[in-house]
């Protein structure tokens, strides 16, 4: 297939490998020159302000030949039951320029912009265009890019679309291996205390089972989490935090033979990533450091992470990433709502904005984590699955990937977490099939 443009930019190239090789599965050549587009017999549209006669014809704006960063004024309207912005006139093969739009969620240009950030330094999902209209619920992305291939089916009867095939993903992140094992004299006595000062007998009771050896970690969840992703046929990713102790970094030190032979099990099992710290954005010496530890302790390169507390700085974290050889990231989701912060249900590249320039590490955004339902939502777990089936479809009419982000303690079936561990097998369940 040939697109015509008036000019090819970097922008626009990004969009159309999206949209065609990735999403639909073929390939689309652009041209500038109006004499190849007239003698080329193949199917061809044209991407431009205005048409060059009467081809099929995707009226554009100008955010994809434009460079730099600049404040966009977007309105979002309803058509044919869901979102569009970036409108284009009556001649327009849509009403809106599905590339432009689709750029502007999966570049993040908003989080660019001036915004507000949370107590954690993070962008907030009410601050998104997608949260604020509506539609974060909603892979808008991959539903423009099927616009546009029926649009050119109509057009080209004989042309076909491979397309991809949906997925689902689970990926558990490590904050806390163990409730109370391999935490060393001086935090096991601190929590002691903690509970004293609490008059929490029950968790004096239970750290000191535990620590006997008369009763099981209740963190200890991974027995049952190999059992669930041999039954359903899983593909797993693991993120585990290796970052020094601190207020919010309190996993085990990475010392702990342990640890290190948990680290190692879980890696015979899946996919083992990083689960870079709750400091390393701002000290990227930290980063590097947590990288090699996991890497020395699995003796091969790690190539995954994602950020704890979901801490991403655009284009910051992702250049400290790409530095360290990391290729695939899986931090692109909201902490206090569910969906999708690109718009999108499907890998992609990060495209840099401030250097303007694709980069290869591969973004993989999730749509649901545990932590959002139970403490932002406040979703008590017998309504879990009315709020995360809708998703699940959703990604499904798109042949998307849906990507679930739990973590093992949430799976110990106790106390706050008690009716979680059901909630994710049937959340499995209902995705793997």
């Amino acid at each position: 297939m040939l697109a015509y443009t008036h000019k090819i930019s970097p922008r626009n190239r990004y969009m159309f490998r999206l949209f065609f090789q990735e999403l639909l599965g073929t390939n689309c050549s652009l041209t500038e020159s109006k004499a190849e587009f007239d003698e080329y017999e193949g199917p061809k549209f044209s991407y431009s302000p205005s048409a060059l006669g009467e081809e099929l014809h995707f009226e554009s704006v100008p955010l994809l030949f434009e460079s730099g960063i600049k404040e966009q004024h977007v309105t979002v309207s309803d058509w044919k039951g869901g979102k569009i912005f970036f409108p284009t006139g009556k001649k327009s093969a849509l009403p809106f320029d599905p590339f432009a739009a689709s750029f502007y969620l999966v570049s993040r240009y908003e989080e660019y912009l001036p915004h507000i950030r949370d107590s954690h330094d993070r962008f907030d999902a009410k601050e998104s265009l997608a949260w604020k209209n509506g539609f974060l619920t909603i892979p808008v992305v991959n539903q423009w890019a099927l616009m546009v291939a029926e649009v050119l089916q109509k057009h080209f009867p004989g042309l076909v679309f491979p397309g991809q095939k949906y997925a689902y993903v689970s990926t558990i992140d490590i904050d806390n291996a163990y409730a109370y094992r391999e935490k060393g004299m001086m935090r096991t006595l601190g929590g002691y205390l903690k509970d004293l000062l609490k008059f929490d007998f029950t968790n004096i009771n239970d750290r000191t089972k535990v620590l006997l050896g008369l009763k099981k970690d209740p963190y200890d969840t991974y027995d049952f989490q190999f059992a669930i992703q041999k039954k359903y046929k899983l593909k797993t990713l693991y993120f585990f935090l290796v970052g020094d102790y601190g207020l919010n970094d309190k996993n085990l030190p990475i010392e702990s033979r342990k640890f290190q032979s948990l680290i190692k099990t879980v890696g015979d099992y899946a996919e083992v990533g990083v689960h870079p710290s709750y400091g390393s954005n701002e000290y990227p010496e930290r980063l590097k450091r947590e990288v090699s530890r996991l890497g020395n302790v699995l003796h091969r390169e790690v190539t995954n992470s994602r950020q704890h507390f979901l801490k991403l700085s655009f284009p910051d974290t992702y250049r400290n990433l790409i530095d360290l050889d990391i290729t695939d990231d899986h931090t692109m989701g909201f902490a206090n709502e569910i969906g999708f912060r690109a718009g999108i249900c499907s890998a992609f590249n990060f495209y840099d904005l401030d250097q303007e320039v694709e980069t290869k590490l591969r973004i993989h955004p999730f749509a649901i984590m545990d932590a959002t339902l139970k403490y932002y939502m406040k979703v008590p777990p017998e309504r879990a699955i009315e709020v995360i089936g809708p998703l699940i479809e959703e990604v499904r009419k798109v042949n998307g990937t849906f990507v679930s982000l739990w973590h093992n303690e949430s799976l110990c079936n106790e106390k706050q977490w008690e009716g979680w561990l059901k909630v994710y097998e049937e959340m499995t369940k209902l995705a793997a099939n």
